[in-house]
């Protein structure tokens, strides 16, 4: 199977005001990223919102997505639910429409403790689109899957035929490098993690990765991996730190998925509001993540639109 190159951003789902799915801006928001350097998206995960989203809700995002898409750039669709069925159905529906791969993160509910329950469900899920890679979304935080990801590749090598990788979204480099090499670099190990991409390449990872504050934050992000590319380590390191400092921005206003989103808009792509739970950023909220953001230079280093 293909290995990505390069960075695939994790588009945030635009919203009408009353909470509507609102396609109209996709069309100028590929663009957008592909001008930008993002090779591809992959749509209704976390910061697309996926779990609050409804079944024929993702698929309209999908197949707006791919109408959209610019030539070569790759577009896969999360398919993870808490109903493996749907999972499938939105499996099926991905390759139909002739997605380039497919992705699920574990549900939040029922937590998945066990190795065996997780290969059970990236089987069934996979089996709805074999002529797609098939990613596991590995990411913890949001629904306490924490498990030994090597022993995944382990039982899953060889039993589920278009199980391509991983999308490792966790702190621990050393696992995601001993995943990197398992089998002689069988897997592709998509870097999930936008503030250690150069720890990763100095590893020998990070080739592929899949981002959210590459939304806004993209040609930073894909400069480190060029810089590193032409031995220009100063360089860097300078956009990695930086890099970090626009991530310490939106920690302060509920991280990327509500933070991110609303740079979004100050850059003059409005998305919208999150759906609850989430907590849109108010307007006096949004005063004091411009001036933040202001301080550090953002809108200079930000994606051009």
């Amino acid at each position: 199977m293909e290995k990505i190159t390069g960075l695939i951003d994790a588009p945030f789902t635009p919203f009408h005001a009353n909470g509507d799915v609102n396609l109209e801006p996709i069309p100028a928001y590929a663009a957008m990223l592909h001008k930008n350097g993002l090779k591809g998206v992959f749509i209704n995960g976390s910061s697309g919102e996926g779990y609050m989203l409804t079944t024929e809700e993702r698929m309209a995002l999908a197949e707006a997505w791919m109408k959209a898409a610019p030539e070569g750039f790759k577009v896969i669709v999360h398919v993870g639910s808490c109903c493996v069925r749907e999972s499938k159905r939105l499996a099926e529906h991905a390759q139909q429409i002739g997605a380039w791969g497919i992705g699920a993160m574990a549900p939040p509910f029922p937590k998945i403790g066990r190795i065996e329950e997780l290969v059970k469900y990236c089987e069934e899920i996979a089996s709805g689109a074999p002529d797609l890679p098939f990613y596991y979304y590995h990411i913890p935080a949001f629904n306490g899957a924490f498990l030994p990801m090597v022993e995944l590749l382990k039982a899953v090598d060889g039993r589920i035929p278009n199980f391509a990788g991983i999308k490792y979204t966790f702190e621990s480099i050393y696992e995601y490098n001993q995943c990197r090499m398992y089998a002689n670099g069988k897997f592709d190990m998509l870097h999930g993690q936008d503030e250690t991409i150069l720890p990763s390449l100095a590893m020998g990872g990070a080739q592929g990765g899949i981002g959210g504050t590459t939304n806004y934050n993209g040609r930073c992000l894909v400069g480190i991996i060029e810089a590193w590319q032409k031995g220009d380590l100063e360089e860097a390191r300078r956009l990695q730190n930086y890099a970090q400092e626009v991530i310490n921005v939106i920690c302060h206003f509920r991280g990327n998925i509500v933070g991110g989103k609303r740079i979004m808009k100050l850059m003059g792509l409005d998305l919208g509001p999150n759906r609850t739970p989430f907590q849109t950023v108010s307007p006096e909220e949004e005063k004091q993540l411009k001036a933040e953001l202001d301080a550090i230079d953002f809108f200079n280093h930000c994606n051009r639109m």
